[in-house]
């Protein structure tokens, strides 16, 4: 049983029934939440590495911040659809996950998400001690997550505030004696970023949503809501840019900047029907190629000192 929004094939199936459950329930078949987890922490080690140029210890830190970004991706997951148990079941797109599905029971769910928090643990205590008390304060936004769509018409807000840690994270990683100012404006063109991504996935929704009384910006802004959105991405460029040329960023990187604007984020958007659930999905995915140009134009000025 797949949910709607599910790859139609995926290696998560061949699985046995338990484990493929449990795969589903941290999302290793739709691996776009890790990365667009794990793209914010490379950002932070390349905003600190722009005048001085990658070290060599960049690379394990960005297999930490990899295996960190699944088991707690996965583990925020689990714990999510424990909160959303019955919200699920009445969702048409979530009412096939593992456990609205009865695939999996609750005490299953919790063990399976203990285990990841201990993969966490581990990747935690790898981290040098700034990066981990940064880490650690991420944890109450974390466990406050899944309760915001009952509270705030504002949870991709508080979804921003927790998928952008890693921005911090990995800054904190990278300067182990202080939080640089550029990191805190890379963090908050990642948390208007996820507002602007968050929106298009939560059109998916809107309908259900507005029938069992969840909220979200894709409810609040309405027929403006790409007016909303773009002003979102608009914003993230924004922070961005200041972060780069705060740190010391050369014309290229500014200049990449501008083009993910131009050439990534107004097609995107342009191209999202909310009456076509499908395009919002598609939409939302594509935030990935977002992030990941993102990091290129942050990188290039670290990689041409690293070569020089």
């Amino acid at each position: 049983m797949k949910t709607l929004d599910a790859p139609v094939r995926h290696w998560t199936d061949a699985l046995p029934p338990k484990a493929a459950a449990l795969a589903q329930l941290s999302r290793w078949d739709r691996p776009v939440g890790w990365r667009l987890l794990f793209l914010p922490c490379l950002m932070g080690v390349a905003i600190v590495r722009i005048e001085d140029g990658f070290w060599p210890q960049d690379a394990f830190l960005a297999a930490l911040f990899l295996i960190g970004a699944v088991a707690m991706r996965g583990a925020g997951c689990a714990f999510n659809d424990l909160v959303d148990h019955d919200v699920d079941a009445k969702v048409a797109r979530t009412a096939a996950r593992p456990l609205p599905s009865g695939r999996i029971s609750r005490r299953e769910a919790w063990a399976w998400l203990l285990a990841q928090c201990l993969v966490g643990l581990a990747v935690l205590a790898a981290l040098p001690p700034l990066a981990q008390a940064v880490a650690l304060c991420a944890l109450p936004l974390v466990a406050a997550y899944p309760f915001m769509k009952r509270i705030t018409w504002w949870p991709q807000a508080w979804l921003g505030l927790t998928f952008s840690w890693g921005a911090l994270v990995g800054a904190a990683a990278s300067d182990t004696t202080t939080i640089l100012p550029e990191a805190w404006l890379l963090y908050a063109g990642c948390v208007a970023w996820t507002i602007a991504y968050d929106t298009l996935y939560a059109l998916q929704d809107k309908d259900d949503d507005a029938l069992i009384g969840v909220r979200s910006t894709a409810r609040l802004f309405g027929d403006h809501w790409k007016a909303w959105t773009f002003a979102f991405y608009i914003l993230a460029l924004f922070f961005w840019a200041a972060a780069a040329a705060f740190a010391g960023a050369g014309v290229w990187t500014m200049a990449g900047l501008g083009l993910i604007g131009a050439l990534i984020i107004y097609p995107l958007a342009n191209r999202v029907d909310p009456m076509a659930p499908m395009t919002a999905l598609n939409g939302f995915k594509a935030n990935q190629t977002v992030g990941l140009a993102v990091l290129i134009a942050l990188s290039a000025d670290p990689l041409f000192r690293t070569m020089t």
